[in-house]
């Protein structure tokens, strides 16, 4: 295996030197940092080297184990039920293609989980490494750190701060969606979330910190609507009641809702009001999966970060590996502002204006 690599990586120096047109001993000097080299040679290297893969290559290195068990809630392991956790789960399996590794999968409630099959698994003699995929039992995470195998978690944390994470920055992001309402003109904005786990209510914490940044207040009883969960058809059902006790001068001027079915339900429940969206209501929200449509209306969105936290989860699994006395710490990824047509913006002192299109964030 050794020797296979070492031609593997002759073979790459050579492909290159033969794409760019230039030495092998340049192409050595190049992969291998030194300086003495030109910026366009250099330039000309990294390029090629991207385009074949080497890149990844030198940044992954090696994954020293041969097996590894995910552990997840049972919804995680189904596209219907989870989709977000399913797709997690499927770029820890893309982020391990390039090495040997065995994955194997293991269900465990969120709260109050199987313990004993939990041991059972980790102390399994194949069991080399472990990554637990929104598991917020501190039972399960101190018993994680006492087995004493390489764990890393994903968008779930170990209060005591013993197991290294990565997750998305929900807070961070939960400004990043209010800021940009308010940075549009709307400052009579409705918030519409499910707080199932503390990172939800993280979000939520983020919006607070928008509003205050604005100097503005946020009233819980005036400014949140909490619906019993992510789906469509309960967010519409908790709009609709609320529309139904509100008069048309006390409407808000946009909605900011934690999901694009949960979205979907809002702008159901907005058009069968009468309203029209973005141009009587704008429509906001948080998501992993961005949908670009929804009732027809391309939808404005921040974009939670999914795909790439398996992917970030084996490369710190892999650092673990590789410097296990390393500082432990949380990585936080930012979210991403999607601008579509789902937003108006409004003027100064003017409560719904169907005017100019998003142009403060068009990229």
């Amino acid at each position: 295996m050794e020797q296979d690599h070492k031609m593997d990586k002759r073979l790459k120096i050579s492909e290159i030197a033969a794409r760019t047109q230039l030495s092998v001993s340049t192409v050595s000097r190049v992969l291998a940092g030194k300086a003495n080299t030109s910026e366009k040679a250099r330039n000309k290297v990294l390029e090629c080297a991207r385009e074949l893969g080497v890149m990844d290559g030198m940044a992954a290195g090696r994954l020293l184990l041969n097996s590894l068990v995910v552990f997840a809630p049972q919804r995680a392991f189904d596209e219907r039920s989870d989709i977000f956790y399913y797709r997690v789960i499927q770029n820890v399996s893309k982020g391990l293609t390039a090495y040997e590794v065995r994955l194997r999968y293991c269900a465990l409630e969120e709260l109050d989980s199987d313990a004993q099959l939990f041991l059972a698994r980790m102390n399994e003699a194949e069991t080399q490494a472990a990554i637990l995929l929104g598991i917020d039992d501190p039972h399960i995470h101190d018993l994680a750190v006492d087995v004493g195998k390489p764990c890393v978690l994903i968008n779930c944390r170990d209060q005591r701060m013993r197991l290294p994470a990565v997750s998305p920055d929900h807070r961070a992001i939960g400004e990043l969606a209010a800021d940009y309402l308010f940075s549009m003109g709307h400052r009579d904005v409705m918030t519409v979330l499910c707080l199932r786990r503390y990172t939800m209510e993280l979000r939520l914490a983020g919006i607070r910190d928008a509003w205050q940044t604005h100097n503005l207040k946020f009233n819980d009883k005036r400014d949140l609507l909490v619906s019993p969960s992510f789906s469509a058809k309960e967010a519409e059902q908790r709009v609709s009641e609320w529309l139904a006790n509100t008069p048309d001068k006390a409407l808000p001027t946009a909605f900011l809702v934690g999901g694009d079915f949960m979205a979907a339900g809002v702008i159901s429940a907005l058009q069968k009001r009468g309203l029209r969206v973005p141009q009587d209501v704008s429509v906001m929200s948080i998501d992993g999966f961005n949908l670009a449509e929804i009732q027809d209306v391309p939808l404005t969105a921040v974009h939670v970060p999914r795909d790439e936290l398996g992917t970030e989860a084996v490369h710190m699994l892999q650092q673990r590996l590789v410097r296990p006395n390393a500082p432990i710490g949380t990585l936080l990824l930012n979210g991403t502002l999607t601008v579509r047509e789902s937003v108006r913006r409004i003027r100064p002192g003017k409560r719904r204006t169907a005017v100019e299109r998003e142009g403060l964030y068009d990229a």
